[in-house]
């Protein structure tokens, strides 16, 4: 299999379900499509926003199946294979890679708080060694406010030099700019994604390489453009747009906010449905979703494709 590295404008790309909460191939791909055709160089599928954890592990390989299916650039792609039981995993990541997508996202088993980092560390040693392919490209999924587990520097520094070439980035869902810089100061060659594109011009000069985000889903374009803009004057300010259109987001439930703009994007309601415990945005939700973004470019780009 050919490597070619996951780099840029990365979307967590939401997972839509039908009446019968079951994933609904055919939107997911097409919203795929229209992803990678706006503006993202990659997509992490089956991550938060995928609603990984709501899901079967026949459920998640079915999804897989189905992207690979699709004619879409498989490499472009790094799918979440963590799951809390080691087997679980081995089996979603031996899917990952039987399939050529191009990385796989580990999450660290989240059920026990708690525990130590040689713990952590067997569990991933023994998924990588499970899995026994070469071919494998692990990232590192870093969000302990979900998971209550951190992959902490320390330990990031130990599974990169227990297997070099296999475990070659990290998405950092934490928030943490020290923790961020940190690992990036001790480790330069692992590629860092933090999860929120309204810091990416800021990601871009310091060197990471790029940015895996929720909202991406629906502030593509105008990301892609920041991504492209490199150093120019106008990637600082299109940056301060995106911050205010995140944040617009995260001041309701975030994924239910951004099904229902994917719903109002590609006018399909099977983008407002939601696998319980997680639900749609209620009435007040959405108005007050809805006047936050009135006065950003999202609104007004969003009014002109309408």
């Amino acid at each position: 299999m050919q490597v070619v590295a996951i780099r840029g404008v990365v979307a967590a790309i939401a997972t839509p379900v039908d009446e019968a909460l079951q994933p609904d191939h055919g939107a997911l791909v097409d919203h795929a499509r229209w992803l990678l055709s706006n503006g993202c160089d990659g997509l992490n599928v089956l991550g938060t926003t995928g609603s990984f954890a709501s899901f079967t592990v026949a459920q998640r390989i079915d999804i897989m199946q189905a992207l690979a299916s699709s004619g879409l650039p498989l490499p472009a792609m790094m799918v979440g294979t963590g799951a809390s039981a080691l087997g679980d995993a081995v089996a979603l990541t031996r899917a990952a890679v039987a399939l050529r997508f191009g990385g796989a996202l580990v999450i660290p088993p989240f059920y026990y708080k708690g525990v130590s980092e040689d713990g952590v560390f067997t569990y991933v040693a023994n998924l990588i060694e499970q899995v026994g392919a070469s071919e494998l490209r692990m990232y590192l999924y870093n969000f302990p406010a979900n998971s209550g587990v951190p992959y902490t520097v320390p330990l990031v520094k130990r599974l990169f030099a227990a297997y070099p070439g296999v475990i070659v980035g990290l998405k950092d869902s934490s928030n943490d700019a020290a923790y961020a810089a940190e690992l990036h100061r001790e480790l330069p060659q692992l590629d860092l994604f933090p999860s929120s594109e309204s810091v990416l011009a800021d990601a871009r000069r310091a060197g990471y390489a790029g940015c895996i985000s929720a909202s991406v889903n629906v502030t593509a374009p105008l990301t892609g453009r920041v991504w492209a803009d490199g150093d120019d004057a106008d990637g600082d300010a299109r940056q301060g747009e995106l911050a205010a259109i995140r944040a617009a987001i995260l001041s309701v439930p975030s994924i239910p906010a951004i099904h229902h703009l994917l719903a109002q994007l590609h006018g399909d309601d099977v983008w407002s449905r939601l696998v319980p415990p997680l639900y749609a945005l209620d009435a007040n939700e959405r108005a007050a979703l809805e006047a936050r973004l009135a006065p950003t470019v999202y609104h007004r780009e969003h009014a002109a494709r309408r």
